[in-house]
This record gives structure tokens, sequence and C-alpha cells, in this order.
């Protein structure tokens, strides 16, 4: 995990997202890449290039100087940060970042207010898990000790999850974790406990994992479920893979009740099935 990119609109959530990005940068002596997609009022944009140029160039000085004020922070010392300002949608300007420096995880920020759900649907960072064939990290709050111990990755040990599997495995010992693979027994997907465990067996054989658990839990959504485990376990970390055709609404189809809002805080890391 050498290369870190951390898209930036320089809020609360963004700054929280870069924090852990150093933090995960320092563990592995990685660079981090700090990106701006410049967002120009419609008028500029409809307007086209002609006769904008000046309004331009001030929304252009306004982001370098908010990067001015950011790259100052103290917690940035010691850390090798490489700045970029993006002029197109910010997963066109990631996806472009992402092939050109060779990125092996995004961090990004979320303003979501509740729930897995709410953390994706509806915002760029579910528009950025959708289109990115590199990890996603997503953080929502302030974490100044990010250590990750306990990381739970929720799967249904399809075929096609091995090799986000894989990337799971890699950042697990990046980060020096244990894992703990994780199956969701619901009513309208019901496997007896022989089924689920010989299924969780047949995943896991041939590809090489360390330091994991196999484990069942039941619950009567598939997000309940992972967050039950994740509190239960006191998981600092959930993982989970996503399709980049349908987005995070695929994995989680099931309501998020008022108890458990407050343990969706944890961060969430994603990993597309290709």
């Amino acid at each position: 995990m050498k290369r870190i990119l951390v898209p930036t609109d320089f809020s609360v959530q963004a700054e929280n997202a870069l924090k852990v990005a150093v933090q995960i940068a320092k563990k592995n002596n990685s660079e981090i890449y700090l990106e701006h997609s410049l967002s120009l009022p419609s008028h500029i944009n409809e307007a086209g290039p002609s006769g904008t140029l000046p309004e331009s160039l001030y929304f252009i000085r306004l982001a370098e100087k908010k990067f001015e004020t950011l790259l100052k922070k103290s917690f940035l010392n010691d850390v090798a940060v490489y700045q970029a300002i993006g002029h197109g949608e910010i997963y066109d300007d990631i996806q472009q970042t992402v092939e050109e420096k060779k990125i092996d995880l995004i961090v990004m920020g979320s303003h979501g207010l509740s729930g897995f759900k709410e953390m994706f649907i509806g915002s760029n960072t579910e528009k950025v898990v959708r289109t990115s064939k590199t990890p996603v990290l997503v953080i929502k709050n302030d974490h100044p000790n990010f250590q990750v111990s306990d990381f739970v990755f929720a799967t249904d040990f399809s075929e096609e999850c091995r090799r986000p599997f894989d990337k799971a495995q890699k950042f697990a010992k990046d980060m020096g974790a244990k894992m703990h693979l994780l199956y969701i027994n619901t009513p309208s997907g019901f496997k007896t406990s022989t089924e689920a465990n010989d299924l969780m067996k047949n995943f896991v054989k041939g590809m090489g994992a360390e330091n994991y658990t196999l484990n069942i839990y039941n619950d009567i959504s598939v997000e309940k479920g992972i967050l039950g485990f994740a509190r239960d376990n006191n998981a600092q970390l959930v993982g989970v893979s996503t399709h980049g055709r349908k987005g995070i609404a695929h994995f989680f189809n099931g309501s998020i009740s008022e108890d458990l809002v407050n343990h969706a805080n944890m961060p969430v890391i994603t990993f597309r099935i290709e």
C-alpha cells in the first residue's frame, strides 16, 4: 500500500479522512495524493471557456489558498503529500488519478447521517464506490488513533467474491489486523450451520488465508447482522464487496433500526466485484 488517494472538498469530514490516511501512510511508508475536484458555478460551465477565464482563475486560486492552509496542519508532518486540482466530476477525476498514479487505496470522508446506506446512497462517495476498482475506505468521524486489530469482512462466499477477499486480506495484513470472515444468515436466505460452514471452508481453501476466523451470524437483514456482529466483537472496521453495476445498495437490502444507528459510525471499506 504505497499510494493513497484522498479526495477533499476541504470539509470537516474530508479532513477526518485525511487524518486516517496519514496514520495509514505512516504505518506503511506510503505517499498521499490529495485531490480537490473544482466545482465551478453553473453559469461558468454553461458559458464554456470563452470569456470565463478570470472567474475560473478565481476559483482555482481559492482552492489553492485552501490547500495552502490545509498543508500547514501539523498532522501532515513527516508524510509525503502531493496536491492536485481536478476539473471534472469527482469520480472522473479520481479514476484518472488512480490510473495515472497507480493508487492502492482511496480514503474518503462521508457526510452520511446514519446507517451504512446513508453513508453512500445519493452521494459522491457512492459514485466513487460504484466506479472504483481500487478499495475505498469511507470515514465518517474523527479517529485520532486509527488502529485496526479486528476487521470484519462480510461476504456471501460466492466465487465472484474471491478477488475482493484477496484484496481484503492484503489490506488486513498491511494494517496488522485479524480478519473475521462473516456470513449473515437471514430468513430469506437461510442456511443450516453445516451448509454455511461448508460454504465458508470451501471459499477459503487455496486462498492463502492467514490470521482469520469463520463466523455465522443470524439476523433479520444483512445490514443488521453486520452491525450486530461488529458490535458484539468490538470490531474497528467493516469490509464488504460491492457490485460496480449496482453499487452498495445491492449488498444492503434491509432497513436499519434506530438502536443500531450509532454503530454505523465505524469506518467501512469496500472492495469491488469485477
